[in-house]
């Protein structure tokens, strides 16, 4: 291996380290919130890729149809919950409209804009918002009747709703794979290295969406009570913060991460329904690295899984995957070394 292959293997490392970043920070923010360990992240990732290559052929996606009937099941369930509260059809009424106002917008918008044919950027954002919205109602009919559970219950749940996203993206875009067009035709060589326009897209967004992050997280009312929920959820119930705001707000973001790592990660790959799996698992070996509570640590971790992947592949392609997974054994042994043994949640 020469100078100019390793540089050409970095840049595809930190190229990729960049997404499993993205992805291994929604991680974090997940858990710490929620103590769910969310594998079903990389399923946004798919979602957001595939429903720009579908309004890229003009057609509706089934992303919206979906959304459509998990909102008005979340409506339902509100507006049932609201009854049994207040005894008053109006406060039932009122919670279910709430539920359903921002989902219903944001589908009716699509599918007036998708025969439209709009510039890719439009499109693009319109995905974005379409797998967004998922996220609050993924996290009120999965997990909200679960708060209190233990993270083993939680973790079981989280894998049969991987396969109930895995199944409804078969059913809503087919066994093809989808290739996005590229954000920005640009070509920049640099000595051995030639720099893509859309690889300089995923670092800058990257990098803005972690500073975005984190002055959400010190600036902002939100973000400080999502840290407090994070530190505390009986102390933040106390507090008057709401888990079940915060659980919903915190899926929200994730969805909105993985969609947006989505439309990053579509002009660089093929696409398919079931991709977004081995995805999101690169981002929780990131989000591991950390102990899934640092942010800046699955950040650097995540860097570290895009390199191993690219050196990996290079010298034995079969078994990148395989290199990939197996850092979380050596990461673990030294995390329980050094932490002991926990007594169990009751």
């Amino acid at each position: 291996m020469d100078f100019s292959i390793a540089s050409i293997l970095m840049l595809d490392g930190l190229t990729n380290g960049a997404i499993y970043a993205l992805l291994g920070l929604a991680t974090v923010l997940v858990f710490t919130v929620t103590r769910i360990i969310f594998i079903p992240q990389g399923e946004f990732v798919a979602y957001g890729a595939l429903t720009l290559a579908i309004l890229q052929t003009g057609k509706i996606p089934g992303t919206v149809w979906l959304l459509l009937i998990m909102a008005l099941i979340a409506a339902a369930l509100d507006g049932f919950a609201a009854w049994q509260r207040y005894r008053k059809p109006a406060a039932a009424l009122k919670s279910a409209l709430r539920t359903l106002a921002i989902p219903v917008v944001i589908a009716g918008v699509t599918v007036w804009a998708a025969p439209l044919q709009l510039p890719l950027l439009v499109q693009a954002l319109l995905s974005i918002g379409v797998v967004a919205a998922f996220g609050p109602l993924v996290y009120r009919l999965a997990y909200q009747s679960l708060a209190d559970a233990t993270s083993l219950v939680l973790l079981i749940v989280s894998v049969g709703v991987h396969f109930a996203m895995t199944g409804l993206g078969l059913l809503f875009f087919g066994a093809e794979g989808y290739r996005n067009p590229s954000f920005w035709d640009m070509r920049l060589a640099l000595g051995p290295v030639n720099l893509s326009g859309q690889t300089i897209i995923i670092a800058a967004v990257s990098v803005a969406l972690i500073v975005m992050l984190w002055l959400f997280f010190e600036r902002s009312i939100y973000g400080k009570a999502l840290r407090a929920t994070a530190v505390n959820r009986l102390g933040a119930r106390l507090m008057g913060i709401s888990s079940q705001s915060a659980g919903q707000l915190t899926f929200a973001m994730a969805a909105l991460i993985g969609a947006l790592s989505g439309m990053l990660i579509g002009p660089t790959t093929t696409v398919f329904y079931d991709s977004g799996f081995l995805i999101g698992l690169k981002g929780f070996v990131a989000a591991v690295v950390a102990g899934l509570s640092s942010y800046p640590g699955a950040l650097f971790g995540a860097l570290f899984v895009g390199i191993v992947e690219a050196f990996g592949a290079f010298w034995a392609s079969a078994f990148k995957e395989v290199i990939v997974f197996t850092i979380i054994l050596p990461v673990l042994l030294w995390r329980s070394l050094r932490d002991g043994h926990s007594t169990e949640e009751h």
